[in-house]
């Protein structure tokens, strides 16, 4: 399918905007919902930073690095669209589409609508939204797929030395 990547970044702009607008317009702030016992919630949070609540009240430097990061990722994609494997096409389209939808919330709203919220024991993992997770899965694709090019160019490498052995070794005889 062509420019399946932008396709991947609409279906998660447009499952982070339903889900988003869902906590937003059925909850209130701080109400939680038990999907899992106390492990996993649904609650309604907003976030004025940064991932796990960094960088509070910076909503201009992030809507600067934002479009920064999304016109970089555009040019990449389009630099890499015939050439790069699915794996890293895949995970940019997922990155691009998390940081539009952070970005949106930021521009219209001041702040970010989080919602998943883990427990483990005591500890609580900072709460997050469908946005974030799909930047999380679209970097451990980019680094999958960074670590797969490593190891075939190291398995390309071995291959390249052993037939200039055996030319040097032809050459000799």
């Amino acid at each position: 399918m062509r420019y399946y990547f932008y396709w991947i970044s609409l279906l998660v702009l447009a499952l982070d905007f339903i889900t988003k607008l869902i906590v937003k317009t059925k909850m209130n702030i701080d109400d939680e919902i038990s999907i899992i016992g106390n492990f996993f919630l649904i609650t309604s949070h907003r976030n004025r930073g940064a991932a796990f609540g960094i960088l509070q009240e910076q909503r201009t430097f992030f809507i600067i690095v934002t479009v920064i990061i999304v016109i970089g990722l555009i040019w990449y994609i389009q630099m890499m669209r015939k050439s790069a494997k699915p794996v890293l096409m895949i995970g940019l389209g997922l990155v691009l589409g998390g940081a539009v939808g952070n970005f949106i919330d930021r521009v219209r709203f001041g702040e970010v609508v989080d919602f998943f919220k883990f427990n483990f024991g005591s500890y609580t993992f900072p709460i997050f939204n469908i946005a974030d997770s799909a930047i999380v899965i679209g970097v451990g694709l980019i680094m999958l797929d960074t670590l797969l090019g490593m190891k075939e160019e190291k398995a390309r490498m071995r291959r390249d030395d052993g037939k200039e052995q055996e030319d040097h070794e032809q050459q000799t005889v």
